[in-house]
């Protein structure tokens, strides 16, 4: 009975790790839709523009996605690893000292966009586009966080996303992105 938990446990983080690997997959695909960055001039001039505010409101909602689906998967990987989750505080401290996060407040300040995507619905379009560049500047951070969870996962837990189907895009997307951010893929 006991191991049919623990396998139970260890395949719905497997399912988490797919469902981060399809995150970034469709994030990015919305992401492609737009010319970076975004201006008020651009907002202004297409503010009737259905494909533009179509793709910028999967953004919103891939980003917020992506950041729930891993915060829960990171702690769900804490308790399988018998690491503390009373407060995701520790959880998050635990990831930064693994060298999955790059830090506690990288990880706050997405979850402050992640929380204006989900609430802000300014007609300012200045302040519409300045939103929209800052998720487009902090998604190459949880796309490493994310392949360095993943990585986690296998090292640590032994556990890999539970289909692959999504595994070969996923990598060549965060080392796309890792190439934009420095010039190196690390």
């Amino acid at each position: 009975m006991n191991q049919s938990i623990l396998d139970s446990e260890k395949l719905h983080l497997a399912e988490l790790l797919e469902v981060i690997q399809r995150c970034v997959y469709f994030l990015d695909a919305s992401s492609r839709k737009l010319t970076w960055p975004l201006t008020k001039e651009c907002l202004e001039t297409r503010k009737k523009d259905v494909a533009l505010f179509e793709a910028m409101a999967a953004i919103n909602e891939r980003f917020a996605k992506l950041q729930d689906t891993l915060g829960a998967a990171m702690r769900h990987a804490c308790i399988l690893a018998g690491e503390p989750t009373d407060s995701f505080l520790k959880v998050l401290s635990f990831y930064e000292k693994t060298g999955v996060l790059e830090s506690v407040a990288s990880w706050q300040l997405c979850r402050m966009a992640r929380n204006l995507a989900a609430h802000d619905y300014d007609i300012e379009y200045a302040e519409f586009a300045d939103h929209f560049n800052s998720l487009q500047t902090l998604t190459p951070l949880l796309y490493r966080s994310a392949v360095r969870f993943i990585n986690y996962c296998r090292e640590a837990l032994g556990i890999e996303p539970k289909q692959a189907d999504f595994s070969t895009e996923f990598m060549s997307i965060v080392k796309t992105k890792q190439a934009d951010a420095s010039g190196v893929i690390k």
